[in-house]
């Protein structure tokens, strides 16, 4: 299976979520199940049935979190020598050209990324742009609505 790139602060919120499905919510639901079976006829016990499937989504999450960890390759970029150039998990800051219009992403994994939060995707059509750029280079996205011009105002390895 191919490495998946992961940010260390993204590394550790998968963590800290498997800590929290392993030590909290499975043994919730396992005490759930157990209260459930308590009350007998488990056919028609709807309380067993919604507690066994909780017990699928956290195992299925839990299994889907190991994998990504077992799978990443994480990237600490404050000891990444990018050369002043745009990589993985470097935070950009860019201006529309047309609207003038100023934007900071950090380029982070698929699991990461977080419009809200400034986080866009490696494999993101901006992202993709602006790999290997450096400051005052212009590039061009595809986007539904036309060609959009960005010019990159700053790059930073926070």
């Amino acid at each position: 299976m191919n490495k998946v790139p992961l940010t260390v602060t993204g590394a550790e919120k998968l963590r800290a979520e498997l800590e929290e499905l392993k030590s909290v919510v499975r043994p919730r639901i396992i005490a759930s199940i157990a209260t459930a079976r308590a009350h007998g006829d488990l056919k028609e016990n709807a309380e067993y049935h919604a507690a066994k499937e909780q017990q699928s989504f956290a195992e299925g999450r839990i299994a889907e979190i190991e994998g990504k960890l077992s799978n990443a390759q994480i990237i600490d970029i404050t000891k990444v020598n990018a050369n002043n150039k745009v990589v993985f998990g470097a935070t950009v800051e860019i201006e529309d050209t047309n609207s003038g219009k100023q934007v900071t992403y950090q380029i982070v994994g698929e699991d990461e990324a977080s419009i809200k939060e400034g986080r866009i995707s490696i494999g993101s059509p901006i992202a993709r742009a602006l790999i290997g750029k450096e400051v005052e280079d212009v590039v061009t996205v595809k986007a539904p609505g036309g060609n959009i011009e960005y010019e990159i105002i700053a790059i930073k390895y926070v």
